[in-house]
């Protein structure tokens, strides 16, 4: 058995979240800066340790005023947190195509469990020969459990926020290298 290493693609990867807004829409944004490895034994990803990587000075959600305020004290404390981190814990193969990605998220310092499900798309050549993995990873977290919880009251009651985040990425992962077991 061989260890692979993959690395992401940013060019063809996405990573975006969603939440209530108002109580009748869903804001989306997205970071447009992260990174993403993993290390599989051949190339069987249920094996993987994955270890994600977020510039949070990097989110967007095309407006740049909102950003702003994302990045202060309010929401993310970038300043003081730069960076969101996920590390695998373990890879649950639920069928060929689907697996469940358990795992620890760190946000504002503050680090808690999580589980993300993950379809996996396969794996391909490209036009200039290296292998690419593709993934659809989906999920859900509760904003406050990492201390985000700025919000205010509706008149028609509610909140301003939801409580709720989607998480939703499309990751590219191409194998950079193969070690052979000793």
């Amino acid at each position: 058995m061989a260890t692979t290493k993959w690395i992401l693609d940013p060019v063809h990867s996405e990573l975006g979240f969603r939440i209530k807004h108002l109580m009748i829409t869903n804001l989306s944004g997205s970071f447009n800066s992260f990174q993403v490895e993993a290390t599989t034994t051949d190339d069987d990803f249920s094996t993987g340790a994955i270890a994600v990587t977020v510039d949070m000075s990097s989110i967007n959600t095309n407006n740049q005023q909102r950003d702003a305020h994302l990045r202060n004290s309010d929401f993310f404390e970038v300043d003081k947190h730069p960076e969101l981190k996920f590390t695998s814990s373990k890879i649950v193969k639920e069928d060929d195509d689907t697996f469940v990605l358990h795992g620890e998220l760190t946000l504002k310092g503050i680090s808690n469990p999580v589980k993300l499900d993950v379809e996996y798309n396969g794996i391909t050549k490209d036009p200039w020969g290296s292998e690419r993995a593709g993934f659809s990873v989906s999920g859900k977290i509760k904003r406050s459990d990492w201390g985000v919880s700025f919000n205010g009251p509706l008149e028609t009651g509610g909140m301003i926020l939801g409580e709720e985040v989607k998480i939703l990425a499309e990751i590219q992962l191409v194998k950079e290298a193969v070690a052979a077991a000793v």
